[in-house]
């Protein structure tokens, strides 16, 4: 049988229909890649997220008792967020900064700056991320009960022996300590400063309060114990203490990048004296810290709401 011979119209349309084939399967595979390519990134991006709560994270702290407070506070509020291994580790001020520049550190709610920890900004600042202020107006210095007759640093020596020669301190590697020291050589004064732990310099001052002696202790604001006795700070006329801090929250290098929605947490976490003394006072009246942070954090539904970016 001899082969038909296509007239010049037929072999046309048969190429539009060959060439509408081809697009037609090129379109079809393109479009498949594009949905594979969407989902292997949706799957990526899924996968990022999902790593970055399930992943374990670091808070560093020092063992004041406002930072035991916001410490616990905001361990409780990730773990509200849906982050599963949550660790908060106590640690002198030094090991903490360094350990935040070395990356064992997540970050840290604990930095009083720019006075109390100079000397370890100074040293560290620049190896880490300074992502908020999360209390404002902080103060330090020498504090004595109200019943004592001195106003000022200046009129400690001559009433040393009253104070039986020492003013009361806390860990030694703590800001306040080191301005503490300044203090006595800015002042010249005959006195030693004690170092021990803030529990201990409680300790003193409640019992020297119980049986109205005098006592000189290095304190901070906000404290609970401000709460508890009427207290009052000494004049502090050549600056040895420098202004109020803030409480600044610092995070290691990189959290930003490998954990955004942490990182949105920190620059959100703000809070008042009246919240974070509401948790120190829960403690000192004899709940443990993770308890008094269940406490805040239940009755302060919007704001840990606000924080966590639920609003």
């Amino acid at each position: 049988m001899k082969n038909q011979k296509l007239n010049p119209e037929e072999k046309k349309l048969g190429s539009i229909l060959v060439i509408g084939l081809i697009l037609g399967l090129a379109l079809f595979a393109a479009g498949c890649a594009e949905k594979g390519d969407k989902t292997v990134e949706g799957a990526a991006s899924q996968g990022t997220e999902a790593s970055e709560f399930s992943e374990p994270v670091k808070i560093g702290y020092v063992l004041w008792d406002g930072e035991i407070a916001s410490t616990n506070v905001v361990q409780q509020v990730l773990e509200q967020a849906g982050y599963e291994d949550v660790e908060i580790i106590a640690v002198d001020a030094g090991p903490l900064y360094q350990g935040l520049a070395d990356g064992q550190f997540d970050f840290t709610t604990s930095a009083w700056l720019p006075y109390t920890h100079k000397n370890y900004w100074e040293t560290y600042g620049d190896k880490l991320d300074l992502v908020q202020t999360n209390l404002e107006d902080c103060k330090i210095g020498i504090v004595v009960p109200s019943y004592v007759t001195i106003d000022s640093i200046e009129e400690l020596d001559s009433e040393k022996e009253r104070f039986g020669g020492q003013i009361i301190g806390i860990e030694p590697g703590a800001g306040i300590m080191q301005a503490s020291e300044t203090a006595i050589s800015d002042y010249d004064l005959e006195m030693e400063l004690v170092s021990g732990s803030s529990a201990a310099m409680t300790a003193s001052l409640k019992k020297s309060i119980d049986s109205e002696e005098w006592i000189a202790v290095t304190l901070w604001s906000p404290h609970w114990a401000f709460n508890r006795w009427n207290l009052k700070y000494l004049d502090d006329k050549k600056g040895a203490y420098g202004s109020a801090d803030n409480v600044e929250t610092l995070a290691r290098p990189g959290l930003k990048e490998e954990k955004p929605n942490l990182y949105g947490i920190l620059t959100r976490f703000q809070w008042t004296h009246d919240d974070i003394q509401a948790v120190m006072m829960d403690i000192e009246n004899g709940k443990a810290p993770e308890e008094a942070a269940a406490n805040w954090v239940k009755n302060n539904p919007e704001k840990v709401k606000e924080w966590i970016g639920e609003e």
